[in-house]
């Protein structure tokens, strides 16, 4: 019965399916241990509220997912467009008035429903879907400077700088899936030579005018330094040398109690501490495996926009997952950005829901291509005799 239910409504790629679901409920029971010691200081001893909150949340990414998994890829383009459009005032409005929050406002709040939102989510899903639109677009044309490279350079320059002025390694990061999802999609080389430039440019400005400028500049210092280790860090390395091969067990962490935010930042910590080394590469197979399948599109698909926008989405979601584990592990300063899936959140989780909804929208279309071919071929032989 559970078989030709999820064969009645959940279509796609069941790889994608597969991983997700065992990423979710990974993200429950981490997050239910991770956040415990907090849950009895704030909520007077309630340890289920985060976790009753968090499930809620994931419910309502995999309910995304299902719902953006039946629309049809091709109409994402024109939603995107909009989608940019309001994108950027959000993202100004956020930078100027938004919720501070370390010193930094990336959140504003919704009218009525009183619910943080964080409009650089909304933008990066946006601009990763207008790239693939503009590229599949102007495939004919594709070196064409003026008609073609610069609608590009200007969405990725506004974009990626607005967001880069209050979360500088988003931001970042969100500039780099843009430049694979171009070099994709056959930009020329001197082209992606010349975004880099004004990344660059836009890059020093976000630091030396944004809100968290001193903050990226101290964190690079640190890490390169010899005679200090950063607290967070120091704590996360505890907890990965103490979980050992298999771990200390689900529920067993003792950093959780130490280490600062280890429910989001350094969820990847608690994993390895409570599930071992074992634990952590499984986490890591999983995501490769997501950007494994999400690639495949681009070899597959008939149509160009479907190939890059699932490329664009599977390189947004594993290269995050990919920065937030190292950081963890001490292969880069820290950052603050989440773990795709796993991490606690509730527009992020949104988002990647929608993200990966999309994904399996393209997917769903490939496995009938063949036969779509062979069909026509046959008809044409028929015809022809």
């Amino acid at each position: 019965m559970i078989k030709t239910l999820a064969h009645r409504h959940m279509h796609g790629d069941p790889v994608i399916w597969f991983v997700v679901i065992a990423l979710s409920i990974l993200s429950i029971l981490v997050v239910y241990s991770a956040t415990g010691t907090l849950a009895y200081k704030m909520m007077d001893g309630n340890t289920e509220h985060y976790l009753l909150k968090h499930t809620g949340l994931v419910m309502i990414s995999l309910l995304a997912m299902w719902i953006a998994h039946k629309i049809d890829y091709k109409y994402y383009a024109k939603i995107s467009q909009f989608a940019l459009w309001i994108s950027v005032p959000l993202l100004l409005i956020t930078w100027k008035y938004g919720m501070t929050i370390n010193e930094a406002s990336r959140w504003i709040t919704i009218p009525l429903i009183n619910q943080p939102f964080q409009p650089s989510d909304l933008a990066k899903l946006a601009l990763i879907a207008s790239l693939a639109s503009m590229l599949s677009k102007k495939q004919q044309n594709i070196a064409d400077f003026k008609e073609s490279f610069i609608p590009m350079l200007m969405w990725c320059g506004v974009i990626c700088g607005l967001i880069a002025m209050t979360d500088f390694s988003s931001g970042l990061l969100l500039f780099v899936t843009c430049l694979l999802i171009m070099f994709i999609g056959r930009v020329p080389i001197k082209y992606l030579l010349m975004l880099l430039i004004v990344g660059a440019l836009a890059g020093s400005l976000a630091v030396q005018f944004g809100q968290r400028g001193e903050t990226v500049i101290s964190r690079v210092e640190r890490f390169f330094s010899e005679d200090e280790i950063p607290f967070q860090a120091k704590q996360s390395y505890i907890a990965i040398a103490t979980g050992g091969i298999t771990g200390k067990g689900p529920g067993r962490s003792d950093q959780r109690n130490f280490l600062p935010h280890p429910y989001s930042d350094f969820i990847y910590a608690i994993i390895i501490e409570e599930y071992g080394f074992m634990g952590g590469i499984l986490v890591i197979g999983l995501y490769l495996t997501l950007l494994y399948r999400g690639m495949r599109t681009v070899a597959k698909s008939d149509r160009a926009f479907g190939g890059l926008l699932s490329a664009g989405l599977s390189f947004a979601l594993v290269l995050q997952a990919l920065v937030n584990m190292g950081v963890a592990v001490g292969l880069g300063p820290i950052t603050g950005l989440t773990l795709p899936l796993l991490s606690m959140g509730g527009t992020s989780l949104l988002f990647n829901g929608i993200a990966l909804g999309i994904i399996l929208s393209v997917s769903k279309e490939e496995p009938d291509q063949p036969l779509k071919r062979k069909v026509k071929m046959n008809r044409n032989l028929s015809t022809a005799a």
